[in-house]
């Protein structure tokens, strides 16, 4: 399985609305506004490093003003391999449009969350597939009955679960920065979570520790005619994380680094299902 690891063709994308500044979901403080237009800039921006740099086929959906929300589109699925768990996100107006587009994109076979089941998928509160594992930040969004759904699902993976209390996933600082490479913020939580991930399971990971939490949310890809990619934030955004980050990924697995310009309030990995 660790052969997989990262390795992807598609990603899809769907353009950010006007709603998105007013009335999306996010966890940031109310007195700072997401500038939409930025949010578009960096928007094209991430496409062109997808398409034209790292040769994935990116499918990008229309926005739609009803769903201030409708740019997460990893939320509705957790796809492994040619299944797809669809779940039941907080908010889930667009979850059937991703299952069509799942199925048309690589035959998926699409399983529904069961009742009583909460998740919010991709790489969010569903967690982090690392070499043979995936870790579930157990949170508001996504609860037990969910993570033994996706245990029942993708059986050939152990299932670990990490309490997530003071934010809105996991994801919010901790990622995967590479095969066997915890990308993890210094805050108290982000590190009590950690201990908590080493605990619970039988691999012993390498971890990167990076001064900013939000910093620690990238994005690692091992694609045939590029190697080792990882995309995260700018030295700008986050100075001291962009160089341990760099440093580290590069001698760990020197792995080739795109830096993209994100808005704090606007996670652009939110807007990406890679499969």
């Amino acid at each position: 399985m660790q052969a997989d690891f990262g390795r992807f063709t598609h990603a899809v994308m769907r353009a950010a609305p006007d709603s998105l500044a007013a009335q999306a979901l996010r966890s940031g403080p109310a007195e700072l506004q997401v500038d939409i237009e930025a949010v578009r800039r960096e928007e094209e921006q991430y496409v062109s490093v997808l398409e034209k740099t790292l040769g994935l086929r990116v499918v990008r959906l229309e926005a739609d003003e009803e769903l201030p929300d409708c740019v997460f589109v990893e939320d509705p699925a957790v796809v492994c391999g040619n299944t797809a768990l669809i779940t039941r996100p907080g908010f889930c107006c667009y979850v059937y449009l991703m299952v069509k587009i799942l199925r048309n994109l690589n035959d998926a076979r699409c399983m529904v969350l069961s009742v009583g089941g909460d998740l919010k998928g991709g790489c969010s509160s569903a967690g982090r597939v690392l070499m043979e594992t995936f870790f579930v930040g157990l949170s508001k969004r996504t609860n037990r009955r969910g993570a033994e759904i996706l245990a029942d699902t993708f059986q050939d993976y152990a299932v670990s679960t990490v309490p997530v209390l003071d934010t809105l996933h996991l994801k919010s600082f901790c990622s995967m920065a590479g095969p066997g490479l915890i990308a993890i913020g210094s805050s108290e939580a982000a590190q009590k979570a950690l201990k908590t991930m080493q605990q619970m399971s039988d691999h012993k990971y390498d971890k990167l520790t990076v001064p900013d939490d939000l910093a620690a949310n990238c994005i690692y890809m091992n694609l045939p005619d590029k190697g080792h990619v990882l995309i995260h934030c700018t030295p700008e955004q986050f100075p001291e994380s962009a160089k341990v980050t760099h440093t580290h990924t590069h001698t760990h697995t020197h792995t080739h680094i795109y830096k993209i310009p994100l808005s704090l309030l606007f996670d652009m990995k939110h807007s990406g299902c890679f499969l």
